[in-house]
């Protein structure tokens, strides 16, 4: 999913990716340390947008907590499963699948997926919270 273009968050102007990420979801907490512990082919920054102190208003925080998003340098929003292709794609150990993410058919495929775990996401993360 393509949003309008808007210019990157302060600080993230040299980056090829700013990722915009649910720091209170254990779910994705993990994920994105995950993708943290590796040195990316580009420069990315990442932002808890669960976080008070993030620069954003409260329309697209919760625009934000909902979806995976990153934002290109250029300036474009990608959100869900192509938020994740754009991600994999800078990843060393993911390129092969943000690659595959491009091929014709696959990212509509992914989305999919990506929207039945959404479904699931507030269970696996009051689970994880017990746990």
């Amino acid at each position: 999913m393509t949003v309008t273009p808007r210019p990157p968050e302060e600080g993230a102007a040299c980056s090829a990716l700013t990722v915009m990420y649910d720091g209170a979801c254990p779910l994705c907490r993990h994920e994105i340390a995950l993708y943290q512990s590796l040195a990316p082919k580009d420069t990315v920054a990442w932002l808890d947008v669960s976080k008070a102190t993030a620069q954003i208003g409260p329309t697209e925080r919760a625009r934000y907590m909902q979806r995976f998003h990153v934002r290109r340098s250029d300036g474009q929003l990608l959100s869900g499963a192509a938020a994740f292709v754009a991600l994999w794609l800078v990843m060393p150990g993911w390129r092969w699948l943000g690659t595959m993410g491009r091929l014709p058919g696959i990212t509509p495929l992914l989305e999919l997926a990506y929207r039945g775990f959404l479904r699931l996401r507030p269970y696996l993360q009051r689970w994880l919270r017990r746990v």
